[in-house]
């Protein structure tokens, strides 16, 4: 007989990290919502949005094991909107991250920070999650992610949301090494692009790690792409490891809609060596 949720977690559970010196503890393993509303020009095989019920599935497995970090975005569809439906009553088991900057509609996406567009955003946002505070809100940028970091009033605009309540830490979704690095100097994170095939932008993490602001990964799955590599081992175990194995790291972002892959990531954190 499968073990039940209830006692799967209490069996072993995803580890957590501080999130640099944030007053932020949240698992290694966190829940990207992507595929949860958009499924229009995305770098993956063309794909049904998932229903309510296997979204209900999602979240329950995810708690059971531990993973309590929740990304979404206004650039993913209708994710947002399904996020706050679903996490009714939850709310407080994690840590919502959303973004701003980036909108997707009628199947293009178009960038635009300035402060009422901020202000606007956050707003919406906290309407369709649900909620009265985001814990973690990320710029959205485009690839030429200075001129939004330090071009326009973004990151000033959050600031003073932040001092509102309307967030708690606000940083970066940067593109470029340059981007990552100006992020660090002018907000609390920032997400990059890190996998054990690309480390072009590892020195944002090493840099985040010295100041104490939060670091978190995209694309640290291959995008999905989970191809065999010829090392013999299990290449989920490889790209979690690789990346848990940088201690400047506060959480690894896996999208998905299938829980089989959450379990399975899940797994590989539970797994690797390092862990307290």
């Amino acid at each position: 007989m499968a073990a039940s949720p209830r006692l799967e977690a209490l069996v072993s559970q995803v580890p957590q990290r501080q999130f640099g010196q944030l007053d932020l503890h949240g698992s290694v393993i966190g829940l990207g919502t992507v595929k949860w509303g958009r499924n229009q020009k995305v770098k993956y095989a063309p794909f049904e949005l998932p229903s309510d019920e296997t979204l209900v599935q999602l979240l329950d497995t995810a708690e059971s094991l531990g993973i309590n970090v929740i990304d979404t975005a206004p650039a993913y569809g209708i994710a947002e909107e399904r996020v706050g439906k679903l996490l009714q009553g939850r709310r407080d088991r994690y840590l919502l991250m959303s973004k701003v900057g980036e909108e997707f509609a009628n199947g293009e996406s178009t960038y635009e920070f300035s402060a009422e567009s901020v202000e606007r955003s956050i707003a919406r946002s906290l309407q369709r999650l649900h909620t009265d505070r985001l814990d973690l809100v990320m710029l959205h940028c485009q690839p030429d992610d200075l001129s939004a970091i330090t071009g326009s009033p973004a990151l000033e605009t959050l600031a003073k949301l932040k001092a509102k309540g309307m967030l708690r830490y606000y940083g970066v979704s940067s593109m470029t090494l340059e981007g990552g690095l100006k992020a660090l100097e002018l907000s609390d994170a920032v997400m990059v692009a890190w996998n054990f095939e690309y480390r072009a932008q590892e020195e944002v993490i090493r840099q985040a790690g010295k100041l104490g602001k939060a670091a978190l990964l995209k694309r640290a799955l291959l995008s999905g792409n989970l191809h065999p590599a010829g090392t013999g081992k299990n290449l989920v175990e490889t790209c979690v490891h690789a990346a848990l194995d940088l201690p400047e790291v506060s959480s690894l972002i896996a999208g998905t809609i299938n829980v089989a892959h959450l379990r399975e990531n899940a797994e590989a954190a539970m797994n690797w060596s390092g862990k307290a």
